[in-house]
């Protein structure tokens, strides 16, 4: 490798991650070929999440394995290295990286792109850290669709009340679009599942949503957010709007209303927050914590660092005074401007401003069931979802993804969902060590 070789380091393989190296791997092959750039991308997992998916595979409408893209088939020019970087130090174009084994190192750059995307924001609520669960990542997704259906099983399973009672009693902290579509999803499965049972029945299963502010799905605008409640709330879901969840240690949840009840099913979905690792450096940070980024989506006051995505505070050029929401939407459209930009960097070329009116929001509320606020469009219902599996389609990367998601799909049409837990799969050796004991 010529050591004069200009070495572009993404830290994170999500939307901004992916894109960028995707493009920057097609922009500069030539140079990436005679070995006078190199491209490194860091990530924890060796795969890139699509988010959106995220409540279908936990419904069991889509297969794990095709909501996520793996980085080293698609960014077959770059280095994957999986770890991640605990430490930015731009002033001498340094990271110190630690792999997921092994000691870390310092890996130095040319170019810098933070693209290390969002954690679930918590709040210092008594239990939350050890009754509750969070709907960012794959493993999460899944682990919530086997523990809805092991608790159905638990619940079909024993006469006491009250074991029943808190195993079908599932609560959702969180009115965005992750805790709306999660529930929405889950509450169809296992409206499905629970036919399957002699001994329980829809109207056993206690879902609760718990909002803090006085409306739900902000994103597709106040008529469809009404609709929305409505919707849910005609499906038997509790919405308690202006309600605070004030604990919930062993399951015992308490609500700002005054309700208090058992629940084995906690799901935390109430907002996020930019990775840990835009406040280990040198990179300039704003009000919100978020890496602070011109709308050429370079870091500002810096040379050589871009950002995009959930760390960056991007201004809305379309909407003066605001800010790019952090969204798939944003994230995908910036990726493309922020490759462009670092190919012009490379060339001493000037700059393209990023610049993407906000076209809209889709979600899915179940199996035939949406809302959409696009371009002003409102729907809700069939049509919605459609729309909603559309626009998400032809986000998802790769073709070979794409193919995958349209078989899921088609299958369902057919086939009745499999309802099946298999929760064993997240503490596989427990069988194993109680036959070593007993041995």
């Amino acid at each position: 490798m010529d050591h004069k070789a200009k070495h572009i380091l993404i830290v994170g393989g999500g939307y901004v991650g992916l894109y960028t190296g995707l493009r920057l791997q097609r922009a500069l092959r030539r140079e990436l070929k005679s070995g006078s750039v190199r491209i490194t991308v860091i990530d924890p997992q060796s795969y890139m999440t699509y988010q959106p998916f995220l409540p279908e595979a936990a419904a069991g409408n889509l297969s794990p394995r095709h909501v996520v893209t793996p980085l080293r088939r698609v960014l077959s020019k770059v280095r994957i290295r999986n770890g991640k970087v605990t430490k930015v130090h731009h002033a001498n174009r340094s990271v110190t990286f630690e792999p997921n084994a092994g000691p870390s190192e310092e890996i130095e750059y040319d170019v810098i792109v933070m693209a290390a995307g969002s954690i679930s924001r918590t709040l210092p609520i008594p239990g939350l850290a050890d009754a509750a669960i969070g709907f960012k990542s794959v493993g999460e997704a899944i682990a919530l669709r086997n523990r809805v259906l092991a608790l159905l099983d638990r619940a079909d399973s024993t006469d006491d009340e009250e074991v029943r009672r808190r195993a079908l009693t599932f609560v959702v902290v969180g009115a965005g679009f992750a805790g709306v579509e999660a529930l929405a999803e889950l509450e169809d499965m296992a409206r499905d599942a629970v036919k399957y049972y002699d001994r329980l029945s829809e109207k056993d299963l206690r879902w609760v949503l718990v909002e803090a502010s006085d409306r739900i799905l902000p994103e597709v605008g106040p008529e469809m957010g009404r609709w929305t409640l409505e919707e849910l709330r005609e499906r038997g879901i509790e919405v308690k709007m202006k309600t605070l969840l004030k604990s919930c240690e062993g399951g015992h949840v308490v609500l700002s209303d005054g309700d208090a009840f058992e629940s084995a099913t906690i799901v935390w979905t109430a907002g996020v927050k930019p990775s840990p690792v835009v406040n280990a450096g040198d990179l300039p940070l704003d009000e919100r914590g978020r890496i602070m980024t011109t709308t050429k989506l370079t870091v500002s006051g810096t040379n050589g660092a871009f950002a995009a995505g959930d760390v960056a505070g991007v201004p809305d050029v379309t909407n003066p005074g605001q800010y790019c929401a952090p969204n798939a939407q944003h994230a995908v459209r910036q990726a493309k401007v922020l490759a462009d930009n670092i190919v012009r960097h490379l060339q001493d070329r000037p700059l393209r401003e990023y610049r993407h009116k906000y076209a809209g929001s889709v979600a899915g509320l179940g199996l035939h069931k949406g809302v959409a606020n696009v371009y002003g469009v409102k729907l809700h219902g069939l049509p919605a979802w459609f729309m909603h599996r559309t626009y998400h389609l032809s986000r998802v990367p790769t073709v070979n993804r794409k193919v995958r998601v349209v078989a899921d799909w088609t299958l369902a049409l057919f086939f009745k969902r499999e309802t099946v837990s298999l929760g064993e799969i997240e503490s596989p050796r427990d069988d194993f060590r109680a036959a070593a004991a007993t041995g």
